[in-house]
């Protein structure tokens, strides 16, 4: 499903080189569950960034499918971001004067696909979320918790086989933590893959798969030995 090959992200910032991920080459297989964690700094948002077809590596390749991601365009990478990948932000990023429905639809739109069938679709999933009632809600209409059952909601709109988590549960009381990992395992089981960054450990415990990063590197792999470039 996803393979990074020797993957290094290097930057300049006055004058002084970055180096925000080391060599790094690892595979995550569809349907895996995965955390990502390490301290600020260690390289964790940069490697979403990279997974997800929105930061360019230094050097490597990043295969999706079978496809090497920054070879294609910069047009095809927005094509496989909106067919292939779901993004869950922390802020949760919905705008303010849409309702929940309107908000959920937005990926549909972009697409291109909006219609009759896709406004049932967008319907069936808030219900799927527990949000049924809340359609025509905006989000200062809704509590933090449903906010995020929306952003999860807006998600699924194009059917993406993985989903990019950004500390989703970092604005959370506990029991919509739960929900919220709860529904991460529910994607997994339908062959999903979710690559879920975390500063907590309780949720990064409910991840099959743990991959530790600091200072750039991955460090600890609970699933495979990490392979590390001398």
């Amino acid at each position: 499903m996803i393979r990074l090959d020797e993957v290094a992200k290097r930057y300049r910032h006055r004058n002084a080189e970055v180096v925000a991920l080391q060599p790094t080459t690892l595979e995550i297989a569809a349907g895996e569950f995965v955390a990502v964690i390490g301290p600020s700094g260690s390289g964790k948002t940069t490697l979403l960034s990279t997974l997800g077809g929105m930061l360019a590596p230094t050097s490597g390749k990043v295969w999706l499918d079978g496809r090497s991601l920054y070879d294609a365009t910069a047009q095809e990478r927005a094509e496989i971001r909106q067919r292939r990948i779901g993004f869950v932000f922390q802020t949760f990023n919905l705008i303010p004067y849409l309702s929940a429905l309107e908000n959920v639809q937005i990926p549909l739109m972009l697409a291109r696909a909006h219609s009759l069938e896709h406004q049932h679709r967008v319907a069936a999933l808030l219900s799927r979320v527990g949000l049924d009632g809340r359609l025509d809600h905006k989000p200062s209409e809704l509590s933090v918790g449903q906010q995020q059952r929306v952003a999860l909601a807006r998600t699924l709109a194009n059917d993406p086989a993985v989903i990019l988590a950004d500390e989703p549960t970092g604005n959370l009381d506990p029991s919509t933590r739960e929900q919220v990992l709860e529904f991460f395992e529910e994607l997994c089981r339908e062959g999903r893959t979710v690559i879920m960054v975390t500063h907590d450990p309780i949720a990064a415990s409910r991840a099959a798969r743990t991959i530790k990063l600091a200072d750039g590197a991955a460090v600890s792999d609970s699933d495979r030995p990490v392979q590390r470039v001398a």
